[in-house]
C-alpha cells in the first residue's frame, strides 16, 4: 500500500493486502515507562521533619508503566481508557514532546500532533498574526500560510474578527482558529484528540468532516476518543490503557467489545484527561 486509508469502515472493511505489514512498523513501543513526582502538601511538625527529613516528601505516579504496541502503515489506532489512564501522556511521548523514563519508542516518519489547538497564541496580536504564529508552532512554512490564509479565515468563520486582538476572542473562537490553521496540514503520522473538535454543533460537524479528510491522506492515524462508535468506524486496532498499563491491544472490534463490557456499555465523557 502506498499510504492513506482507502476505506473508513472499520477493521472489518480493511483487506489484509491494504496494510503494509512487510515493512518495519511506523511506530514501535517497547516497555514504555514514564513517571511523575507528586508533592505532598500535608503539614508536618518540626519534630517529624527533624526525625524523618525525607519521609513523605514526594510520591511517584506512574503515568505509563510497561506499555507495548506497534503500528504499521495503513493502520488506524484508537486509544481508549478511563480519565487519567495515560492516553494523552502517551500521545505526547509519541509526538516527542515528553521523554520516557525507560523503554524505547521508535517513530519512523514525521508526526503531526493535533492535541492542543491554539497553544502559543499571543493575546495582544490579531487573529491573522496568530494564524502565522500558530502555524510556525506546528512547523507549517510561512509561504504555505500565505497561500492558504483565505481558506483558514473562511473555515474559522471569524469574519472581521480575524483582525481583532486575540484578547477579544472567546475560548471557542480561539479553538476554531487553531483548528483551522492545523487543518491545512498534510500529515503522514497523525495523532489527534477527537474531543477537540471545537465550536457549536454545526462547526463540530464541519471539523469532524475535515478530520476525516486528513485521515484519508495520512499513512498512520492515532486517535484518542471515548466514542466507541467512532473508533469502530475508522480504526483497525485499539489500545486500552488502564492506570498507565496496557489492558488490551489488538484488532479494534475485540478490544472495543471488551472495553464496552467493562464500562457497562457506556461511553465516558472525557472531562479530565491526563
Amino acid at each position: 500500500m502506498a499510504g492513506g486509508h482507502p476505506t473508513l469502515t472499520g477493521s472489518q472493511g480493511k483487506v489484509p493486502s491494504q496494510l503494509n505489514l512487510a515493512s518495519p512498523p511506523l511506530i514501535e513501543v517497547r516497555n514504555l515507562k514514564l513517571w511523575y513526582q507528586l508533592q505532598q502538601h500535608k503539614r508536618r511538625s518540626i519534630k517529624e521533619v527533624l526525625l524523618s527529613p525525607r519521609k513523605g516528601l514526594a510520591q511517584v505516579h506512574w503515568a505509563l508503566n510497561g506499555v507495548n504496541f506497534q503500528c504499521h502503515e495503513g493502520e488506524a489506532l484508537g486509544i481508549v481508557g478511563h480519565n487519567g489512564a495515560g492516553k494523552s501522556t502517551l500521545c505526547l511521548v509519541l509526538a516527542g514532546i515528553l521523554t520516557p523514563d525507560s523503554g524505547t519508542v521508535q517513530v519512523r516518519g514525521e508526526v503531526t500532533p493535533l492535541l492542543n489547538f491554539g497553544a502559543g497564541f499571543n493575546r495582544e496580536l490579531s487573529g491573522r498574526a496568530n494564524a502565522y504564529l500558530y502555524a510556525s508552532f506546528l512547523g507549517i512554512p510561512h509561504r504555505v500560510v500565505d497561500r492558504r490564509l483565505d481558506d483558514i479565515i473562511a473555515f474559522s468563520e471569524l469574519g472581521n474578527f480575524i483582525d481583532q486582538p486575540m484578547r477579544s476572542y472567546s475560548a471557542g473562537m480561539k479553538a476554531r482558529l487553531g483548528f483551522s490553521v492545523a487543518s491545512i496540514l498534510d500529515p503522514k503520522i497523525m495523532i489527534l484528540d477527537e474531543s477537540l473538535a471545537p465550536g457549536d454543533l454545526v462547526f463540530k460537524a464541519k471539523s469532524r468532516a475535515r478530520m476525516m479528510e486528513m485521515i484519508q491522506h495520512s499513512q498512520l492515524l492515532i486517535v484518542v476518543s471515548h466514542s466507541c462508535a467512532l473508533l469502530r468506524q475508522i480504526c483497525t486496532h485499539c489500545l486500552w490503557l488502564d492506570h498507565g498499563r496496557t489492558r488490551l491491544f489488538g484488532e479494534a472490534p475485540q478490544v472495543l467489545d471488551a472495553y464496552e463490557k467493562a464500562m457497562g456499555g457506556e461511553e465516558i465523557l472525557d472531562l479530565d484527561e491526563s
